[in-house]
């Protein structure tokens, strides 16, 4: 993909603000001895004791040649010690000395200390943006999704409901190519469950990852098209989205699966949804819940040729 040659610019230029703002370009980091990348091996050979020569050079992308004259001169200045490794004798496993983990303290206290006061100079929302900010980044740039970063789900609040009618728009228009229409009609019903809203029987989930929205679902009192008038006992799933950085975390069946709780404790005797047949991933999260397709009929909506379906779930 041919890249704007503004848009490489302005990342240098990122680049050149955040290395500056950090300190890293001094001689010493932090007003130590130690090089950048120096003071990052002492921080993995820190918090990952036993590692070997060969797991470093992988894990930091360090050339072995390199590596191996920075881990000589810490030798020579006895800050870490190399040991045959207990479970595998071909393997020499390097760890930090007294004086090794002496050397890093002040470095590990200055750094925390530097971070706590940049970001002490920012309000709450705005440390949260920027660690927001950072977490996507990581993600955009290639670093897979953390099943073992939790997100969480709460009830829509200010902005949300905007931002369910941004994302819906931006992402099938980007993976589906799907026209504006569509955000039209995601605004409408988005609209209709704020002015209509019955908080016994109804509910929006929004799924927060790292103080970041990924994901939402509405579930609604099903209503006759034409008249608007309820259709008793009946439950309407809408608007069910996860965001692809969230995606492989099995949000999307957490979410449906909320939906059927709330379902239940509402007194409803089924839930209906429509959805279009190329949305592949999401009829299977409505297949794997026990949803049946009941209706299918083609329709161009959204400047595209498509095949509505609905589907039902009996709760029983």
């Amino acid at each position: 993909m041919l890249v704007a040659p503004d848009r490489v610019d302005a990342v240098r230029e990122f680049n050149r603000f955040y290395t500056r703002k950090i300190g890293v370009l001094h001689e010493g980091l932090l007003h130590t001895p130690f090089t950048l990348t120096e003071a990052r091996l002492l921080w993995e050979l820190a918090h990952r004791p036993s590692l070997t020569a060969t797991a470093l050079s992988a894990e930091l992308d360090l050339d072995s040649g390199y590596l191996s004259r920075l881990l000589k001169s810490f030798k020579d200045r006895k800050l870490i010690r190399a040991a045959r490794s207990a479970g595998d004798a071909r393997q020499i496993e390097l760890s930090l000395t007294a004086a090794g983990r002496k050397a890093f303290a002040p470095l590990d206290r200055r750094s925390r200390d530097e971070v706590g006061a940049l970001l002490g100079a920012l309000a709450e929302d705005e440390q949260r943006a920027l660690l927001a900010s950072m977490q996507r980044i990581r993600r955009m740039l290639g670093e897979p999704a953390d099943a073992a970063t939790p997100f969480i789900l709460r009830p829509h609040g200010p902005g949300d409901i905007g931002w369910v009618i941004a994302r819906h728009g931006a992402l099938y228009a980007q993976e589906y190519g799907w026209d504006l229409t569509f955000e039209a009609l995601v605004a409408e019903i988005a609209a209709r469950f704020v002015t209509q809203f019955e908080p016994k029987r109804e509910h929006c989930w929004i799924a927060e990852r790292d103080g970041e929205n990924v994901g939402c679902v509405f579930l609604v009192q099903a209503r006759d098209e034409k008249t608007n008038a309820p259709i008793e006992g009946v439950g309407q799933l809408r608007l069910l989205l996860v965001e692809p950085s969230a995606r492989g975390l099995k949000l999307g069946d957490t979410l449906v699966r909320e939906c059927e709780r709330f379902a239940r404790r509402a007194g409803y005797t089924s839930i209906r949804l429509w959805t279009n047949s190329v949305l592949h991933a999401a009829r299977h999260i409505y297949q794997k819940h026990g949803y049946r397709l009941v209706a299918s009929e083609k329709h161009k909506s959204f400047g595209r040729e498509l095949v509505g379906q609905t589907w039902e779930l009996a709760l029983r």
